[in-house]
């Protein structure tokens, strides 16, 4: 079983992953959002939110849902400190093969 699977996401945490997913995919395919964007969309006191966003962040990338870019590239989650930003999967803005 995975990490995933053994610790639940609370109920809480599991708004913040919608409202991650839901700003991305509105930004749409070479767009990103900050965390704080996030933390913006899910009500006053966003400053208090950032660390939820950035948790949740982390778990949607190691799900491949969502990419964490430093500098407009794709970065291991590891390395995802500092300033960030959120897109949809790198893999997404690659034309398929029925496409070329």
């Amino acid at each position: 079983m995975s990490e995933r699977e053994h610790t639940p996401i609370p109920l809480g945490e599991r708004a913040v992953e919608i409202a991650i997913l839901s700003l991305v995919n509105e930004a749409g395919i070479g767009k990103s959002v900050s965390p704080a964007d996030v933390a913006l969309a899910l009500g006053p006191d966003w400053r208090a939110k950032l660390s939820a966003v950035k948790r949740a962040a982390i778990r949607l990338a190691k799900a491949g849902q969502i990419d964490i870019l430093r500098k407009g590239k794709p970065v291991p989650v590891d390395d995802a400190r500092g300033v960030i930003r959120l897109s949809l999967p790198h893999a997404a803005t690659a034309p398929s093969s029925t496409e070329i």
